[in-house]
C-alpha cells in the first residue's frame, strides 16, 4: 500500500472530513467528541461510531451513553477505526474490550484529475441521470437490500449537506440497468460512491466507463482530486481504480461484538 505519508496530511484530513460529510444521515448525535450515527440504512459509515475528538469521559462512560442510542434504534454498536481516530490507542483498547475487528477498508486517492481518457460508449447503451430516490431504488435493487435500506439510503441523500450526482447505463433494448454510481461534491473535492455493476455485465469494463464518467462531470464541475472507499480484499475494482490513476491513502476498519454489524 502506497504510505499515507506519501500525500500530505492536510489533503487526508479533508478527505476523511469529506467523507464524514458525504455519509452523513439525519440520525446522528454528539457524545463527547464522538460522531454517533444510528441510520436504519445499509452503509455502515452512516450507522457507527465514528471517534472524532477525545472529549473527557472514560472509554467506558462513552460506550454506556453509545450502547443505548444504538439499542433504542435497533442496532448493533459499531466503531470505525481510522488513522485519525481519538485516543490514538482507541483500536487496541476496543479489542481488550472483545470487539472484533471486521471490513478491512481502503481509502484511494487521485490527484491528477485531467487529461483522463475520454469515455467510448459501445453502440446500444444509454447513460441516465437520476434522482435520489431513483438512484437509491436503483442501486438497492441491484444489491438486493431491503426496502427499508433503500429508503434510509434515499433520505440520507436527500438530506446530505453536500450534493450527489447519480447515474445509470442502461440497454437501450429493454432499459435494464447495467451499472450505477454516483459522486459528491465538496469544493474541489470528489468523491465516487455505489459503483455497482450487475453481475453478468462484469468484467467487460462498464465500472471503468461509468468512473470516467462521473469524474469528468466533477471536473466540469471543479474538482481537482478524487477519492473513493473499498474493500481491501475487492482487488477486481482495486485494480479499475488503479487504472484510473487511484493510490492507496489510508486504511479503516470497524470494531464490533462477535456476531453483530
Amino acid at each position: 500500500m502506497k504510505p499515507a505519508h506519501q500525500f500530505p496530511a492536510a489533503l487526508l484530513s479533508r478527505i476523511e472530513d469529506a467523507g464524514l460529510n458525504a455519509s452523513a444521515p439525519p440520525q446522528q448525535r454528539w457524545i463527547d467528541g464522538w460522531l454517533v450515527r444510528f441510520s436504519p440504512g445499509k452503509a455502515k459509515r452512516a450507522r457507527c461510531i465514528n471517534a472524532v475528538a477525545p472529549g473527557h469521559l472514560t472509554l467506558e462512560q462513552k460506550l454506556a451513553l453509545c450502547r443505548s442510542v444504538f439499542r433504542e434504534a435497533g442496532l448493533p454498536l459499531v466503531v470505525r477505526i481510522t488513522p485519525f481516530s481519538q485516543p490514538v490507542d482507541l483500536d487496541h483498547r476496543l479489542a481488550a474490550l472483545g470487539l472484533e475487528s471486521i471490513d478491512d477498508t481502503r481509502v484511494m486517492v487521485c490527484t491528477d484529475l485531467h487529461d483522463q481518457e475520454r469515455v467510448g460508449w459501445p453502440e446500444g447503451v444509454t447513460l441516465q441521470r437520476l434522482g435520489h430516490s431513483a438512484f437509491a431504488q436503483t442501486v438497492g435493487q441491484l444489491r438486493g437490500s431491503p426496502i427499508a435500506q433503500q429508503r434510509a439510503h434515499a433520505q440520507r441523500l436527500e438530506l446530505s449537506p453536500v450534493p450527489f450526482e447519480g447515474w445509470a447505463v442502461r440497454r437501450v433494448l429493454d432499459s435494464s440497468v447495467i451499472a450505477c454510481g454516483q459522486f459528491a461534491l465538496e469544493a474541489d473535492l470528489v468523491g465516487l460512491y455505489d459503483v455497482f455493476t450487475v453481475q453478468h455485465e462484469r468484467r467487460q469494463g462498464w465500472s471503468r466507463r461509468l468512473c470516467m464518467h462521473l469524474l469528468q462531470q466533477a471536473v466540469r464541475q471543479g474538482a481537482r482530486a478524487a477519492y473513493l472507499q473499498v474493500d481491501a480484499g475487492n482487488s477486481q475494482a482495486r485494480s479499475v481504480y488503479r487504472r484510473l490513476r487511484f493510490d492507496d491513502a489510508y486504511a479503516y476498519h470497524y470494531r464490533a461484538a462477535p456476531g453483530d454489524a
